[in-house]
């Protein structure tokens, strides 16, 4: 077993590949509780409506999310929902359709509701060519209320391969001031398996492009368990990305469901790294991590000790949302685009995933509310109990039930005694009401918060989730 140290003050992660392996099983990610699967059809227009004006009441800054679901070609490894096309022209109608559905939305929310965040995700962002960008930025900018406020956070997903230092230099114009950009494995046949060829230089050169335009954070996405990895290429992959110090990096577990993917169909699973394998080589990368003095975030992700991520888990103010780890909690999520989630007071709201449904919708002057839910009493507190677990590692549940006016043992009774079939194995600690993870349990976080999840043990047909390594 090794123990990987804290960087300066961070939480250390504690690498034990048989416990790893004896618990590893599917669970959600916990970007919202309850999860996603749990929307339904019942959430309407009037539903999210009727939110929107009771989250005036509080008057919290928003947050915006934008999907941009176009991709030039299907990455094999993908799970997102993309419509795959090489017409950069039909970026042009994506955008308007947005900007439809943002001149329905923003005189929902009460003047002086400044928007302190900003995220474009997909699919590919920066498909859309400079034009169609500046008219999404500006477009928004008109309608909401972007805030100047110097810890305003707006973000881009980039992929390097279909965009140049001209094109950063427009992003970094129209306010963007950090970036995320997919790496997944350098390696020349791993990319080749995953239909994902992307140049080193070609990749190194945007990234540094960022830091030249003045953006505050560079995020870096890597992939563990594609087809053909080895360790001695993921270890060359570690060592030419963390030669240039992102701020931050994401290293995902690659999730193989071709069930639910049609694109992961095209790889070859018997080129699939064995369990052993995969587990060797997520050591080997928080080996390097943590050697380099990143921060452990939680799930997935790192952070170096000085980045805005690693001070708010120091301070207690780090949040996770749809958008992953983020600052700024005390935030209404705004979803816009195909299959968006809003997070909206007490509520959430999903569009359809279906690009036509989506358009149907907006043509028609409606707000394109597929699904959502509203979360009850019950939820809310769970919520609040998971949300500290996946990004503070703990939580003083007896605290937490107080303000929430029940008993902590005994409305956590079958919970607790879940979390104490973890705590024999040395995965979790529960002292006088505070529950936490031990440091060999940090890597699997999510089944410690899953112990607090009753939605899991009631569903007849368990939703298809990844594994928690």
């Amino acid at each position: 077993m090794d123990t990987f140290p804290p960087a300066a003050g961070g939480l250390a992660w504690t690498f034990d590949p048989d416990l790893l392996r004896r618990h590893d099983r599917p669970g959600p990610r916990y970007t919202s509780y309850p999860t996603a699967p749990h929307f339904h059809d019942g959430f309407g227009e009037p539903a999210l409506r009727e939110a929107i004006a009771g989250s005036n009441q509080a008057a919290r800054a928003l947050s915006l999310y934008v999907h941009v679901p176009f991709c030039t070609s299907p990455c094999f490894y993908c799970g997102c929902n993309r419509v795959i096309t090489r017409d950069r022209s039909r970026g042009h109608g994506y955008v308007a359709r947005v900007l439809a559905e943002a001149d329905l939305l923003a005189p929902q929310f009460a003047d002086g509701r400044e928007v302190i965040q900003l995220h474009l995700g997909g699919g590919t962002p920066n498909f859309l060519d400079a034009a169609a960008m500046s008219a999404l930025v500006e477009g928004l900018r008109r309608r909401f209320d972007f805030s100047s406020a110097a810890q305003r956070d707006f973000s881009i997903e980039l992929d390097p391969r279909f965009i140049d230092a001209g094109d950063v230099a427009l992003l970094a114009r129209l306010g963007f001031n950090r970036a995320s950009l997919g790496i997944q494995d350098f390696d020349p046949q791993v990319q080749a398996s995953i239909n994902r060829v992307q140049g080193v230089r070609q990749t190194l050169a945007i990234l540094r492009a960022c830091r030249d335009q003045g953006m505050r954070s560079v995020n870096v996405d890597l992939i563990y368990g594609l087809p053909g990895q080895t360790l001695q290429g993921f270890g060359r992959t570690l060592e030419q990305v963390l030669a240039l110090r992102p701020d931050r990096l994401a290293v995902y577990g690659y999730a193989h469901l071709p069930h639910l993917f049609r694109a992961q169909r095209q790889i070859d699973e018997a080129r699939l790294p064995a369990p052993e394998q995969k587990l060797a080589l997520l050591g080997l990368a928080v080996e390097r991590l943590s050697a380099a003095g990143y921060q452990y975030i939680g799930m997935d992700h790192f952070a170096l000790p000085e980045e805005d991520l690693s001070r708010a888990q120091r301070a207690g103010q780090l949040h996770r949302n749809f958008m992953g780890y983020t600052t700024h909690a005390d935030t209404d999520l705004v979803g816009l685009g195909v299959s968006a989630i809003s997070h909206i007071g007490s509520t959430y709201s999903q569009n359809p995933r279906d690009l036509p449904a989506w358009e149907a919708l907006v043509d028609g002057g409606h707000l394109p509310v597929w699904r959502g839910v509203a979360l009850s009493a019950d939820d809310r507190l769970r919520a609040e109990l998971i949300q500290q677990l996946m990004c503070q590692g703990e939580v003083d549940g007896r605290a937490l039930a107080m303000r929430h006016g029940v008993d902590f043992d005994s409305y956590f009774a079958d919970d607790l005694q879940a979390v104490a079939q973890l705590q024999q194995d040395g995965l979790a600690r529960i002292e006088q009401g505070v529950v936490r993870a031990s440091e060999p349990g940090r890597p699997l976080l999510r089944l410690l918060a899953m112990c607090f999840d009753p939605y899991l043990r009631q569903a007849q047909a368990a939703p298809r989730y990844s594994q928690a390594i």
